[in-house]
């Protein structure tokens, strides 16, 4: 029934500015706004289906990943983003634990790191598997 038809997905933030101004300028994707839809943002990701965030004023951060972003150079991206200002999370748990750089390396999957935007939804950006 829905095999054919277009889909995306979205996310609510608690402040439509800080997110515009997260996801186009410390991340740089193209950013618009629909002001006749109570100022919906939408994010332009090459490759892939845009993304929307809306506002909610009683809104909690997702306890999970909302977008994941593959790189090529987990590193790269991550000291890239860092100096734009994302800030990343760290983990030290049995079950995931994350370098001095904020990357979880080796434990049977993709070297990944997961930062927040400043609604604190979580994202991550993981490295491709050549």
């Amino acid at each position: 029934m829905l095999k054919d038809s277009k889909a995306f997905g979205s996310f609510s933030v608690n402040d439509l500015e800080k997110a515009k101004q997260f996801y186009s300028e410390v991340l740089g994707f193209e950013v618009t706004q629909d002001n006749d839809m109570g100022g919906v943002l939408t994010i332009h990701v090459p490759g892939t289906n845009n993304w929307m965030a809306y506002p909610k004023p009683n809104h909690t951060p997702a306890t999970f990943t909302v977008l994941n972003f593959v790189v090529k150079n987990i590193d790269e991206a991550v000291n890239g983003l860092k100096a734009k200002g994302a800030k990343f999370e760290s983990y030290d748990s049995e079950y995931l634990k994350t370098d001095d750089n904020n990357i979880s390396r080796g434990n049977g999957g993709p070297s990944i790191a997961w930062f927040t935007d400043p609604a604190g939804n979580i994202l991550s950006v993981l490295e491709a598997k050549e």
